[in-house]
């Protein structure tokens, strides 16, 4: 009786494995690091299986509890994960040597297909925008953890205060110079909510015809005047129209213009993983994911990911030889041959 009770206490922890999945993600920036919590979540509450007392809280309220201390010592001592938008300004010369700097500990994109059950990903895809995770990592871990809880989980000030082992006063002045401190990090953005799907998904796919067409003016007319263009591990970021459509005039000067593109989930938005064809053998490597923020049609934000080995968080190949790559449906476009 004892391993049959305690296997159906695990399986039940499991249901919630996708939900506290984004919930690390969003205090840690990592959807690696953000793993690595949750195992030790499921671990802890195992262990403690016998204390917990369901008329004290609810389940998800109890391992939500758990994760958060357990990412708050995780995020003892430990640097933010930024965007290159949060180290400094704008450039102003798309033709600037692109450098990489892998010792910045770099926000990473979220899968959405490890958000688990799509019954229940639509509520868990709230608070997973890139631009309010990167504006989340300019919060102390507690102010952070007081926002996520209360803003995105909608837990109560009382269980907040709980799980914080605080009072409901401190946690209220917590959730103050917290908005406070986003109004500054991102004067922009305006709620936690889930993104439009509909909208912004044909706005992508007008991209990715013209991103494969190599039509930069297509390209740009789908861009907002204040566009934003960053491409992290580069610290290099670009604001515009003018200076995006040389820097895509770059792209295909130096790559090529024969780009394979594949719609994925992003951040509770729609993105798009980018191969480019070796000159000489013709196999597809992968290049880097292009995740979205979209308004009144228009692309906001452009965050390129130029690092192939965040291909295998989304189950996506480094490399192919055709046809298309195996992952997600590319809406009903025919696949084209390599």
């Amino acid at each position: 009786m004892v391993g049959t009770a305690s296997r159906d206490g695990e399986q039940r922890y499991e249901t919630f494995r996708g939900d506290l999945l984004a919930h690390c993600y969003r205090m840690l920036g990592s959807v690696d690091e953000a793993e690595d919590m949750v195992q030790e979540t499921l671990l802890r509450a195992w262990r403690a299986a016998d204390r917990y007392d369901p008329r004290r809280a609810s389940l998800r309220t109890w391992l939500h509890r758990i994760a958060t201390n357990v990412c708050l010592t995780a995020l003892e001592g430990r640097s933010r994960r930024p965007l290159p938008s949060g180290l400094g300004p704008a450039g102003d010369d798309p033709q600037a040597p692109l450098t990489p700097s892998t010792d910045i500990p770099w926000l990473q994109p979220f899968p959405d297909a490890r958000l688990g059950d799509p019954a229940d990903a639509v509520a868990q895809r709230a608070g997973l925008r890139l631009a309010f995770v990167a504006a989340l990592q300019t919060l102390p871990a507690r102010q952070r953890a007081a926002l996520v809880l209360r803003e995105v989980l909608q837990l109560s000030a009382a269980e907040v205060a709980e799980t914080l082992d605080t009072t409901v006063a401190s946690v209220n002045s917590s959730l103050q110079r917290a908005r406070a401190a986003l109004r500054v990090a991102a004067p922009a953005l305006d709620t936690v909510r889930e993104p439009s799907d509909a909208g912004e998904r044909a706005v992508v796919e007008r991209y990715l015809t013209a991103f494969e067409a190599a039509d930069v003016p297509g390209l740009t007319r789908l861009l907002a005047d204040d566009v934003a263009l960053e491409m992290p591990p580069v610290p290099l970021w670009l604001a515009g129209r003018a200076h995006y459509a040389r820097f895509m005039e770059r792209v295909y000067a130096m790559r090529g213009p024969d780009w394979h593109l594949r719609h994925v989930r992003a951040n509770g938005g729609h993105a798009l993983a980018a191969y480019v064809p070796d000159p000489l053998t013709g196999v597809l490597h992968a290049h880097s994911l292009q995740v979205f923020e979209i308004a009144d049609g228009l692309i906001r934000r452009n965050v390129t990911f130029a690092d192939p080995a965040l291909f295998d968080l989304f189950a996506l190949p480094a490399t192919t030889t055709g046809p298309w790559p195996p992952g997600p449906v590319r809406w009903s476009r025919p696949a084209r041959p390599a």
